[in-house]
């Protein structure tokens, strides 16, 4: 069943967890980390 959308208010500070295969934080290259903030930015628009 899945998860119903999760209320974020603007004004508030939210911890974003990610992890990859096997829970190992694989953002290591400089380019990785790049566009996974990008992609936060990008969620941060909307």
């Amino acid at each position: 069943m899945p998860r119903k959308p999760r209320n974020l208010q603007a004004g508030y500070a939210y911890q974003v967890t990610t992890r990859c295969n096997n829970r190992e934080f694989k953002l290591s290259r400089r380019e990785c980390r790049e566009v996974f903030l990008y992609a936060i930015r990008k969620a941060l628009e909307k």
